[in-house]
């Protein structure tokens, strides 16, 4: 029984560790998700003996039969995606087999699903949380597949061992340590040699899916609360020359016409721009008050195909042919040009606080600004609202710091999202809840702007990030997405404008900000070194290899001989080369010795210890058979030898010579009553035959 709980137990993690690498991807659907979950939290109250579940088969076929209808259906219908069908079809066959497996071929139909589970999330994920639930994966393989032989051999006869190993398997360890280095030689050579294609390959049945919407054309109120949920990395930065962290809002796109509930641009022709080898030069913006900074941004998969910008780009590295300008100030380059996340390096103009804000080929300084007083109908205490706040302020750039004031002072700030939609979620958030998250704030500080005549829009992207000092990189979580507002200032042109106050329940450093950043540090190696490892990082590594090699040096005895010579012990030199080559020499044949003579030494240390404790009466079971094997020891010196097949009472009785086969027959005695019998106090009348025994010729 315990052993098939560990087989089952065993099998049960194959399927979980499979279902949960699955679940990472982000790809199944929750109502899966949540049947697939139940599925295998029933199995395991199974294993525990907790519930006793029993379908018919009869069901089980009808469902089955069923299912192979609906399956058509999910893939035109319901999933409209060929790989998504076969995800729905692999889960509900788990789900099936889960709760009525019995037989030897439904375990072993459980095991093809569990695979087939691992393979899904390896087309799907790139991060490295599969690598940890590949890892459970083959932990549970190995204890299904041992624990199933140990199972299977538990139904048939079983014989007694009667003796253990006793000399060291010195053809199996030098087999297995050429095994060892053969497989390091040739991965080794693998890696450094050969690119990775597979992730090119998968692609190409599996288009790349981007997880976080808003960042482009569009934003409904709400939204980006529901992205700040996540804490998952969205990119990486780095400045390029002096390293230091770049507090700053990373742009990605603004939003000029609002409907009451969601931001967006109206349709426009996109303009393509050439990047000329891998370079591309945007028109300088009028500059004020700030310094230039270059820095490198690395996109994770489950980002927007948007790119981000701190400041004004003033030129944008990266590998594709062209890239595409939007209303809006968007940039992102054509479909299916990138196959990684996005990596590209910007030099920008980064303004101090209350700067102008220009959008790189910015295509909306030809839209008249009116459009960036339009409004939907509004409730009548907005307007009055605004008039309210701006009141006694005097030009705009006052009116627009008022607002962002009386914002910033008045409401408060909180991730909480609505429970339920709401008809105008504006006048609800100014008038009601009085609390809400940068959405609310920024779009309510655009529109009472529009009301009072100053054309505003509304600005999506991220905040600063936090620095990770074991990377080097500042990383940008979802959690870190905000929205902000750009006015139109005369004689300023575009102003940033932030009216969302801090978030009181923030809690930086402290363990799990640590253990969130080495979590990002190893994800990081893992994309860099394994999902993107290709022949540029094949250059990198095996230059700083090169580099290593050069600069290693063996320690130098000379030096340590000129401070010997220094205090005047020149003499220790010469001892110190003797003593170092004769301790070497001793352990190399220490070494050798242990190899060749270890199992006679460990197995004479053993009998030595057993018969001092047998003769101090505390003798163990086990030292009885010790004792027994030295009698047979004393025997195959004379040419007397136990066959396997014959027990000890029989060989006993066979031996020819009288002397000798009556004290082989006492020590055969005393043996049974030592070792079967528990009397320690026949050790001693055993190891007083055993000495008769040798003296006798």
């Amino acid at each position: 029984m315990q052993i098939e709980r560990v087989f089952q137990s065993a099998l049960l993690g194959m399927l979980a560790s499979g279902y949960f690498a699955l679940l990472g991807t982000g790809f199944l659907d929750w109502p899966t998700a949540l049947i697939t979950l139940a599925a295998l939290c029933a199995r395991g109250l199974m294993v525990a003996g907790i519930l006793k579940l029993d379908i018919p088969s009869r069901a089980v076929a009808a469902l089955t039969i069923a299912y192979a209808g609906f399956f058509p259906l999910d893939y035109l219908y319901v999933s409209r995606s060929i790989l998504s069908a076969m995800v729905h079809l692999v889960l509900f066959l788990a789900v099936v087999k889960v709760l009525t497996a019995k037989s030897a071929r439904d375990y072993g139909y459980l095991k093809i699903i569990a695979g087939l589970e691992l393979l899904a999330a390896a087309i799907l994920s790139f991060q490295l949380s599969f690598f940890l639930f590949l890892a459970l994966f083959l932990l549970s393989t190995i204890a299904t597949f041992s624990s199933g032989e140990i199972r299977s051999s538990a139904m048939e006869y079983q014989g007694v061992v009667r003796s253990g190993m006793f000399r060291f398997p010195r053809r199996l360890s030098v087999f297995t340590a050429a095994t060892f280095l053969g497989i390091l030689v040739i991965t080794g050579g693998a890696f450094f040699v050969l690119p990775r294609t597979a992730r090119a390959a998968f692609q190409r049945f599996v288009p790349r899916r981007y997880h976080l919407p808003g960042f482009a054309n569009e934003v409904t109120l709400g939204e980006i609360g529901e992205i700040k949920q996540s804490s998952r990395p969205v990119m990486h930065v780095k400045p390029y020359l002096d390293g230091s962290v770049l507090n700053a809002r990373w742009r990605g796109s603004s939003l000029s016409q609002f409907d009451g509930k969601r931001w967006f641009n109206l349709p426009a022709r996109d303009d393509l721009q050439a990047v000329d080898r891998g370079v591309l030069l945007l028109r300088s913006a009028v500059r004020h008050n700030g310094r230039s900074v270059a820095y490198q941004v690395e996109m994770n998969d489950i980002a927007s195909d948007v790119l981000f910008f701190a400041g004004t780009p003033e030129s944008i590295t990266i590998n594709v042919p062209l890239l595409r300008f939007s209303r809006g100030g968007t940039v992102r380059p054509p479909p299916r040009t990138i196959t990684t996340g996005l990596r590209y390096g910007v030099r920008s103009y980064l303004e101090e606080d209350l700067a102008p804000t220009v959008a790189p080929a910015d295509f909306m300084a030809t839209q008249p600004l009116e459009d960036y007083l339009q409004l939907p109908p509004l409730d009548g205490r907005i307007p009055a609202l605004a008039r309210e706040m701006v009141e006694g302020a005097s030009g705009d750039l006052a009116k627009a710091k008022a607002i962002e004031n009386g914002l910033r002072t008045r409401y408060g700030y909180t991730l909480q999202l609505l429970d339920e939609p709401v008809s105008d979620p504006l006048a609800y958030f100014l008038f009601v809840r009085r609390k809400g998250h940068c959405e609310y704030f920024a779009s309510s500080m655009a529109v009472m702007l529009r009301t009072i005549g100053i054309p505003s829009r509304v600005a999506t992207g991220f905040l600063n990030g936090v620095y990770n000092p074991m990377t080097g990189w500042q990383v940008i979580r979802a959690s870190d997405a905000h929205s902000w507002v750009e006015a139109w200032i005369p004689g300023q042109g575009w102003t940033t404008f932030d009216p969302t106050p801090s978030d009181p329940t923030a809690v930086s450093g402290g363990l799990m900000s640590r253990i969130s950043l080495l979590a990002d540090t190893m994800d990081q190696f893992w994309q860099d070194w394994v999902m993107g490892y290709n022949l540029e990082r094949q250059v990198v590594l095996a230059s700083r290899m090169s580099e290593s090699g050069r600069n290693f040096q063996l320690p130098r005895f000379d030096d340590l001989g000129d401070w010997f010579r220094s205090l005047g012990m020149g003499w220790l030199q010469g001892f110190y080369l003797e003593l170092f080559a004769i301790c070497g020499a001793i352990a190399a044949l220490a070494t050798a010795v242990w190899i060749w003579f270890g199992d006679a030494i460990a197995r004479w240390w053993k009998a030595r210890v057993g018969v001092r404790r047998a003769k101090r009466g505390q003798g163990q079971p086990t030292d009885a058979t010790l004792l027994y094997q030295r009698m047979l020891a004393q025997l195959s010196k004379r040419g007397i030898r136990k066959p396997s097949h014959v027990t000890p009472q029989e060989f006993a009785e066979t031996l020819p010579e009288p002397a000798i086969s009556e004290l082989v027959r006492e020590l055969t005695r005393s043996y049974n009553e030592f070792r079967f019998g528990g009397r320690r106090d026949v050790a001693i009348r055993m190891i007083q035959l055993l000495e008769r025994l040798e003296q006798t010729r």
